[in-house]
């Protein structure tokens, strides 16, 4: 899960994957990366909790939360980092899926996630606001400028990873909040990622609703994968949808045809 930009759904949507990949018989790794707020594994620790106290049918990850260092030089600071974060992945590397969360802010940790990712899971609030996040836009005209800083990030770090001789990240803009009623802005933004998807190499999703349900359930370390009971309502089916609906998103295979972000052939760098 990466953007700079907090408050677009990047925990609950790993949580929420996390859970359901388990549920789906995969082994499943997590690792936070978000070391100030770490919200996922406060998450994590909330269901341990009640896994404790009885239900120890609740499915739960190999979890490594890594901590930003802090105490060096720059430069073995970030070698510090990258050390843990390879022993985090060889730890769990027998897992079939490791869920990543990063922090919302453009860091070295949230780079080294994203050299590593097969696939990146770019959540965006669908409002003209977060497209800020992929592209700068011109705001009387609402048209394309230029790449964002984050999308030229992920170019760079897709470059490496294809010199590496590994195949281009898999980036996938998750549409999370999406109003129930078509406004003129819907349409404004809808047209703007499509004509992004096209330029910057990412493939569109729908996400997760603004939903009470996640939050009420994230105190006790629950998803609405976990109560088949209140599957049966109205708002815990909707939910339970959404949840499925992303998981099958992640766990199918890329398109074969997926292109190198920036729209260029692998290893080249688009035009911006």
């Amino acid at each position: 899960m990466g953007s700079p930009k907090g408050g677009t759904g990047k925990t609950t949507t790993a949580m929420l994957l996390t859970v359901a990949l388990l549920k789906r018989g995969h082994r499943v790794g997590s690792i936070d990366l978000d070391g100030r707020q770490a919200t996922l594994s406060q998450y994590l620790a909330y269901r341990d909790v009640l896994a404790g106290e009885g239900q120890p049918a609740l499915e739960r990850p190999r979890h490594h939360r890594i901590r930003p260092a802090l105490r060096h030089s720059r430069d073995l600071d970030q070698e510090e980092e990258r050390l843990r974060l390879e022993v985090a992945l060889e730890d769990l590397a027998d897992c079939d899926f490791i869920v990543i969360d990063t922090p919302g802010h453009d860091g070295h940790l949230a780079r080294l996630a994203c050299r590593v990712a097969d696939r990146l899971v770019t959540p965006l609030n669908d409002s003209l606001l977060d497209l800020a996040v992929l592209a700068r836009i011109e705001p009387r005209k609402r048209l394309v400028h230029g790449p964002s800083d984050y999308s030229r990030m992920i170019w760079e770090e897709n470059d490496r990873r294809v010199a590496d001789g590994r195949r281009p990240i898999d980036w996938i803009a998750l549409r999370n909040r999406m109003g129930h009623v078509v406004s003129r802005n819907t349409g404004v933004v809808s047209r703007l990622l499509e004509q992004l998807a096209e330029r910057l190499g990412f493939r569109l999703a729908e996400g997760l609703g603004e939903r009470v349900i996640y939050r009420e359930l994230f105190l006790q370390g629950l998803t609405p994968l976990d109560l088949p009971g209140r599957g049966a309502d109205r708002t815990g089916s909707a939910a339970r949808r959404e949840v499925e609906r992303l998981v099958q998103i992640v766990e199918d295979p890329p398109p074969a045809a997926a292109r190198d972000p920036g729209g260029a052939e692998v290893g080249r760098r688009a035009p911006h």
